[in-house]
């Protein structure tokens, strides 16, 4: 009976003492790095840049007088699709990363845009309005053949982005009933196969949500939305589930661009006057400003081979 008691005594200091033992905090020491293709109007114009991912090793890639924007890397980084008007119409194009050889790979009087290579370098898929009065998905080859429209409808639609993999394709569309009338309807996060096919709405929530990418593991994507009045970046499983809210700022944050190793967000955050470039890690939440010229630097892309 002695020896019981003793072993009870024994047991519940070591419970308490463990119960009572200090949380450790997580810190995650890795730091960013690769590069990060963005769009800015700091020379007067949408131009597309490049910089390291601590905000060093500036460069234009464009260095055109008419409106370039957004970016897409080709797998080996040595060049960016682009959309842009140095043509006189919104066109696609994909430029060297040493800003020569502007190669067009549309030619229709409507506007193309939005371009993102696969990962396998050999597709892009596009959003175009030139078969339907709203923008739908289209998907053509690297050198601009073979267009073939991947939803037509009546939907407007944007925010095309690849699986890892190469085989499914992540896109908003814009769900609005007869009628409404706001600018902006309920933009949800759809996947379907390369080819169309099995469409799936991943998310069902209130408000536009739009920019989804899948983490480079494939596990995870990333997407901006509204929440309490307020864009803000969102983090789901694959699937849809386990959704949250990553950022809670007080600042409009969008348009989000995975790291390399997966651990950081690239991201746009500011307000109608000014945005910026941000990065945050993911487990910590540290947050780091990498550009500051009060005008627009937006749509990060960040390089993954």
């Amino acid at each position: 009976m002695y020896r019981i008691t003793i072993f009870i005594i024994t047991f519940l200091l070591f419970s308490c003492r463990e119960k009572n033992k200090p949380q450790q905090t997580v810190i995650d020491s890795s730091e960013p790095s690769g590069i990060i293709a963005f769009t800015s109007s700091r020379d007067g114009n949408a131009e597309v840049y490049t910089m390291n991912a601590d905000g060093s090793q500036l460069k234009n890639w464009t260095n055109s007088p008419s409106l370039e924007y957004g970016s897409s890397w080709s797998p080996d980084g040595k060049q960016i699709a682009t959309y842009s008007k140095r043509d006189g119409n919104t066109e696609i194009y994909l430029i060297n990363s040493d800003g020569t050889d502007p190669i067009r790979l549309t030619n229709d009087p409507e506007n193309d845009v939005l371009p993102t290579i696969s990962p396998n370098g050999k597709e892009i898929a596009f959003m175009s309005n030139r078969n339907s009065s709203k923008r739908n998905l289209y998907l053509m080859n690297i050198d601009g053949s073979d267009v073939r429209a991947l939803t037509l409808n009546g939907y407007y639609e944007e925010s095309p982005s690849w699986s890892p993999d190469g085989s499914k394709i992540l896109f908003t569309r814009e769900l609005r009933d007869t009628d409404e009338t706001e600018h902006a309807g309920n933009g949800e996060i759809f996947i379907m196969d390369k080819n169309g096919s099995n469409l799936k709405q991943l998310t069902h929530k209130e408000g536009f949500d739009s920019g989804a990418v899948f983490s480079p593991d494939g596990k995870q994507i990333a997407f901006y939305g509204i929440e309490n009045g307020n864009w803000d970046l969102f983090v789901m499983d694959s699937n849809g589930k386990n959704m949250y809210n990553l950022t809670k700022d007080t600042i409009e944050c969008y348009s989000p661009s995975w790291s390399p190793d997966g651990k950081w967000l690239a991201y746009a955050a500011g307000n109608s006057e000014n945005y910026d470039i941000w990065i945050i890690n993911l487990n910590t939440k540290e947050r780091r400003r990498l550009t500051t010229i009060k005008e627009r630097d937006e749509h990060p892309s960040w390089f993954i081979n």
